[in-house]
């Protein structure tokens, strides 16, 4: 088993405290509601959906992809911290065995926020994880943040 490793950040106007909220602490509420076109439902199906529970997105029939699971590492509201790794479900595939999140949210100097992740692909086999392969689901996970973003943009106190 491998393990190949990428790092991102971005940058947003929006309070680190209330895009954790929403991304983190709300998710399994917010993100059903905001993208109703892709995610049919999220549910803890192990635990109190903190550290140590599995959650598990439910999909659209018809899409790509039917489910993940997800069990969750860290929630860290003071600090604004959250790590979790995908356990099972279509993106998986025969490849990974799992991808991990460390995600941190951090105040820019402007109001806004510096979100950083690292997410670690743990392969199975000799198998090498291609940069388009990461790039694309990078990608579909600023989309979901995009979406977050403009709500919280667009509906000042909501998790204010």
């Amino acid at each position: 088993m491998g393990v190949t490793t990428y790092t991102h950040e971005t940058t947003t106007p929006v309070a680190p405290t209330r895009l954790f909220k929403a991304l983190v602490v709300d998710s399994d509420n917010l993100v059903p509601k905001l993208m109703p076109q892709v995610v049919k439902n999220i549910e803890t199906v192990e635990g109190d959906g903190g550290a140590g529970s599995i959650k598990k997105m439910n999909f659209v029939e018809g899409g790509p992809i039917k489910y993940l699971k997800h069990k969750i590492h860290v929630v860290e509201d003071k600090n604004l911290v959250t790590k979790y790794s995908m356990i099972e479900g279509d993106v998986l595939g025969d490849k990974l065995e799992s991808i991990t999140y460390d995600i941190k949210f951090e105040a820019a100097g402007n109001g806004g926020c510096i979100c950083k992740s690292i997410t670690e692909y743990h392969t199975k086999g000799e198998y090498v994880l291609k940069e388009e392969e990461h790039n694309e689901g990078k990608n579909q996970g600023m989309e979901l943040f995009k979406t977050v973003e403009t709500y919280l943009l667009v509906n000042p106190s909501v998790y204010a």
